[in-house]
């Protein structure tokens, strides 16, 4: 394994991240064959965006791999404010096993990966959110028995998920239509470097305004929040011109009879999502929660075991 770090999936060759998978499905079958193999490590969790999934996916995973976690909120260490990141990475490298971090600009999180010589693993930035992604390729796999050619249509806001969702489909060989609203759409870096590496794997990425034209023929309909922590701001525009881009009865009609339904979580029913949609039995949404941990433990267990 060459990599020390887990930033973001365009990071991490195809071979590895298919082999992150396999492990991820081997923890999820049989737990207990791993539960001693971070026996004493410890993980520095930083918080500095709210969390559910990824705070209790993280915790309990390196919990159930023997290992521990040490809780570190924004008030505790305000990321390079209160001390530098470069300080605050040289002081956990001697103290903890491996740091996941949870914030905003994605320069904080390369920055501790550059300054610690433990493995830093992005919990969520603005750019990108792999472990999501990680977790959102094995109920995939899971679901419809493969990843390479499964149509994807993620609908609604080009942000950090879409993101990673798009690095993903290159690497695994998905097909993903990312339709936004105009001005709404990906990093067009993102989507320059995944189009070349899916050359590579058979991946295609389309990126549409039209959210029908995404759903037709689809073996998943995948959407998250218009307006992501840190935008609130701009959340009354968003309501607007996301307008269309709601995932319900209109869209999902579009995509195959045994269509599942994904969103990353928390959902606003009655915004991006209708109720009919998530709560209906196409929804896998507990499930892609679910596999955050075995994801997790899966990444936390290639980048720590000695």
């Amino acid at each position: 394994m060459k990599h020390k770090d887990f930033l973001a999936l365009r990071d991490w060759p195809v071979a590895e991240l298919s082999e992150m998978l396999v492990l991820a499905k081997s923890i999820k079958a049989d737990p207990a064959k791993y539960s001693r193999r971070l026996e004493g490590k410890a993980l520095a969790v930083i918080m500095e965006k709210p969390s559910l999934r990824t705070r209790v996916s993280f915790e309990v995973g390196i919990r159930q791999l023997g290992g521990f976690a040490v809780n570190l909120s924004a008030q505790e260490i305000n990321l390079g404010k209160r001390e530098s990141v470069r300080d605050i990475a040289k002081n956990l490298e001697r103290m903890v096993h491996g740091i996941v971090v949870r914030t905003y600009g994605h320069a904080i999180a390369a920055e501790l990966a550059e300054n610690a010589s433990i493995p830093v693993i992005n919990g969520l930035t603005d750019f990108a959110h792999p472990c999501q992604a990680m977790a959102d390729y094995l109920t995939v796999l899971e679901t419809k028995g493969g990843i390479k050619g499964v149509k994807i249509a993620y609908i609604g806001d080009g942000n950090n998920v879409a993101h990673s969702l798009i690095f993903g489909a290159a690497r695994f060989g998905a097909h993903l239509a990312v339709a936004t609203p105009a001005g709404y759409g990906p990093d067009p870096d993102v989507v320059r470097q995944a189009a070349a590496d899916a050359g590579e794997t058979g991946g295609a990425i389309q990126i549409l305004n039209d959210p029908l034209e995404a759903a037709a023929n689809a073996d998943v309909i995948y959407t998250d929040v218009w307006t992501s922590m840190g935008l609130e701001a701009e959340n009354e525009k968003r309501q607007r011109d996301f307008t269309g881009y709601q995932v319900n009865g209109g869209i999902t009609r579009l995509a195959k009879p045994d269509y599942v339904f994904m969103h990353c979580l928390p959902a606003h029913r009655g915004e991006e999502v209708d109720a009919s949609v998530i709560d209906s039995e196409h929804s896998i949404v507990f499930h892609q929660a679910e596999n955050r941990v075995h994801a997790q433990k899966a990444v936390m267990l290639t980048l720590m075991q000695a």
